[in-house]
């Protein structure tokens, strides 16, 4: 058994996946029509094409459940932050207790979508501002050697 990647089923296949290349930058690697690959691995699927799948009819979909996520990191968080100016928001830009800043956002089908920075460049932040390794470890709660395998 070998996992392979995410699905998500949209009632507008174009627009989703304008959503998924403008906002988040990402690109086709497979066409399939009624499903489209993204790079990462996430695929779009058409309402019609997977009701058709599962033997449903529209009525026994939910949109918006808010119980997950797709999880993205960007070096570049701020520069990201200038790009969700038409973009619904699960909640505006945070810093989580660890340090960590983050942003959900909603697509079009109100599937969540997480953009972070990354852990390394959450360490280089508080290194950057002055902080000793063991005094990043302690800002971020985490152990020293990971703070050290961070900064590499």
């Amino acid at each position: 058994m070998k996992y392979k990647s995410p699905l998500l089923v949209v009632k507008d296949l174009q627009r989703s996946l304008n959503f998924y290349q403008k906002v988040l930058g990402l690109h086709k690697t497979a066409d399939f029509g009624a499903n489209v690959t993204l790079t990462g691995g996430i695929s779009l699927q058409t309402e019609e094409s997977w009701l058709d799948f599962i033997e449903r009819k529209p009525s026994d979909l939910t949109y918006g459940g808010n119980a997950s996520e797709l999880y993205f990191e960007t070096e570049d968080y701020d520069a990201f932050l200038t790009t969700l100016e038409d973009v619904d928001l699960v909640h505006p830009p945070i810093e989580h207790r660890w340090g960590q800043r983050a942003v959900r956002l909603y697509d079009p089908d109100r599937h969540v979508i997480e953009v972070a920075e990354p852990l390394t460049a959450v360490a280089r932040r508080f290194r950057d501002a002055g902080l000793t390794e063991e005094g990043v470890a302690k800002r971020m709660d985490v152990p020293p050697e990971l703070v050290r395998r961070l900064l590499k």
